[in-house]
């Protein structure tokens, strides 16, 4: 990597699909257009791994499967923090909690106060790893980004009250499936929503892990199956 390229940090992001009926939706909102990471675009909520992120309390850890993906080619341990990035971006972008009642044990993070006040510990036995992407050379940002999806149904509270959300999403919407990609979205955004449209239900885990890897030299399109090796798509 050159020394003009950005470090690539880390993130999560969070796909909530919810069923209406034989409809299905998924929660959208719109990147503000002086953000410097992809403006205007309509995205999932998600974000960067926080230093805090590794030591928060989990009520459930994720299912063993996925943190073992989580593990393939990362750096060791990375797995639980992903979980609670994901959880702690969806709370602060829509205000929706994936938690379980109960007290921290111990001094709450900065950045978790408003989560831990309404009574919840962070809960990432529902969160499914579905897909991962490294944001390819000459963003002004880059980031590995790996993809959770989760039902709706484990949201705690309506998962249409969006009042406790910050500003860094704004028209936050439950979006049906098939008109998703009408919307100005990341091509990346794009990939993820005809992977979650393939699938016939969220009940389990998918075979394995679609891995879009860009670096400076090759863009490679990689697959995950928690064996301990990479497979390139053919």
């Amino acid at each position: 990597m050159s020394d003009q390229s950005p470090r690539i940090r880390d993130a999560a992001t969070v796909i909530v699909l919810r069923r209406d009926g034989a409809e299905r939706q998924v929660l959208m909102g719109q990147r503000g257009e002086q953000a410097a990471f992809m403006p205007r675009k309509f995205v999932f909520p998600g974000g960067a791994v926080d230093p805090g992120d590794a030591a928060v309390p989990l009520a459930a850890p994720l299912p063993a499967l996925c943190a073992r993906r989580l593990s393939e080619d990362s750096a060791p341990g990375l797995a639980s923090a992903l979980a609670a990035a994901a959880i702690r971006e969806l709370w602060e972008e829509s205000g929706l909690i994936v938690g379980r009642p109960g007290r921290w044990p111990g001094a709450v993070p900065s950045d978790w106060a408003d989560f831990a006040a309404r009574g919840f510990v962070p809960d990432a036995g529902a969160l499914q790893f579905v897909f991962r992407a490294i944001t390819p050379p000459g963003h002004p940002r880059r980031f590995d980004a790996r993809f959770f999806l989760i039902d709706a149904g484990h949201i705690a509270g309506d998962p249409a009250d969006f009042s406790a959300a910050s500003e860094e999403l704004s028209h936050l919407q439950w979006v049906p499936l098939p008109e998703a990609r009408r919307f100005d979205l990341p091509f990346i955004t794009e990939v993820v929503l005809a992977e979650v449209a393939a699938r016939a239900d969220g009940a389990a885990p998918p075979a394995s892990i679609p891995f879009f890897r860009n670096d400076d030299e090759e863009s490679l399109f990689l697959r995950l199956r928690g064996e301990g090796a990479l497979d390139q798509l053919k």
